[in-house]
């Protein structure tokens, strides 16, 4: 059975939730690589060396 997990708010723009994106200096541009690392992984593209570069900008922010 598939697991159901409670709903949460929103963001308008993309569909992100907004606690993803509150906070930062630049909204847009974490709604852009949130949702090009999505695609990424979804694809199958996503390397290791790529998730590390990500994981390290995400943790200046």
């Amino acid at each position: 059975m598939k697991r159901k997990f409670d709903p949460v708010p929103k963001d308008k723009k993309s569909g992100i939730p907004k606690k993803y994106v509150k906070g930062s200096k630049d909204p847009d541009a974490t709604r852009r690589e949130i949702l090009r690392t999505r695609a990424l992984y979804r694809m199958g593209k996503l390397t290791p060396e790529m998730m590390d570069k990500i994981s390290k900008q995400r943790s200046k922010r």
